[in-house]
């Protein structure tokens, strides 16, 4: 019988040694806890990384288990990676739009903004700047992610829904509801939930496996987001569907190829 492979028994104690542990850990710790050099160390949260069983915390550079380790495999971008993409992207939309708008990621279970561009005009827009946390089930770019993020969403419904203004959605089958037409629509619309005055349009970013790994979104004046009955413009909706897939095209989405990016 052959003997027991090394490095899959020293991933294996890295994600016991991280399940265990309520906080974070850094990289030098992890590795003397297993009982290796810290270059093995990084080579091995690396990998676990790429794989989604890990998260490392952006600003701190400390690592934890993900929150749904052994859930469907999700590939894990790098938030530079995902900005310097959607870059071209969301200044089109930004200047075709006139509005402020963001790129959103999950990430340690909340949803952080990782890109913005200031509106061109309105002055009483007030975007979510980068690194701000977005409520996820207050706001567009929330809902697109609690729509396809299923451990998130399990997550946010568990808790008291905080109003943020008279609109915000604080009841959970209502939620429920609205996600479900963010899955139809391939789009979400807040109006006036996370600032009473500012309207939102968002869609899904997609990976080359199909999976939602962000979310782009204009932000502004209600009476410039939408029209009559508070819709929200086709032509701003049909924008930012098409940012959306551009970017997720650039992410491999739709294209054709023997590999992937990371």
């Amino acid at each position: 019988m052959p003997g027991l492979i090394q490095s899959v028994e020293r991933a294996t104690a890295v994600m016991h040694l991280l399940a265990a542990r309520d906080e974070p850990m850094t990289l030098a710790e992890i590795a003397s806890a297993v009982g290796v050099v810290k270059s093995t160390a990084h080579g091995l949260v690396r990998t676990l990384v790429a794989g989604g069983v890990v998260d490392q915390d952006e600003r701190s550079g400390r690592y934890r288990l993900a929150d749904d380790p052994f859930g469907p495999r999700r590939d894990v971008w790098d938030v530079n990676e995902i900005r310097s993409r959607a870059l071209n992207w969301t200044d089109a939309l930004a200047s075709r739009s006139t509005m402020a708008t963001q790129v959103t990621v999950v990430r340690g279970g909340a949803v952080q903004v990782v890109h913005d561009v200031l509106a061109t005009h309105g002055a009483g827009a007030r975007p979510l700047m980068t690194g701000s946390v977005v409520p996820a089930h207050a706001g567009a770019l929330g809902r697109v992610h609690l729509a396809y993020d299923a451990h998130l969403a399990r997550s946010v419904l568990r808790t008291d829904l905080v109003a943020h203004t008279q609109r915000t959605i604080v009841d959970a089958g209502v939620l429920v509801a609205e996600l479900a037409r963010v899955r139809d629509t391939g789009w979400a619309v807040a109006v006036g939930d996370l600032v009473h005055d500012q309207a939102a349009v968002a869609a899904p970013i997609r990976d080359a496996g199909g999976t939602v790994m962000a979310a782009v979104g204009v932000m502004g004046g209600v009476d410039d987001i939408c029209g009559r009955g508070e819709l929200p413009r086709t032509a701003i909706v049909d924008n930012v569907i098409s940012a959306a897939r551009s970017i997720s095209r650039e992410l491999g989405h739709g294209v054709a190829t023997g590999g992937r990016i990371r």
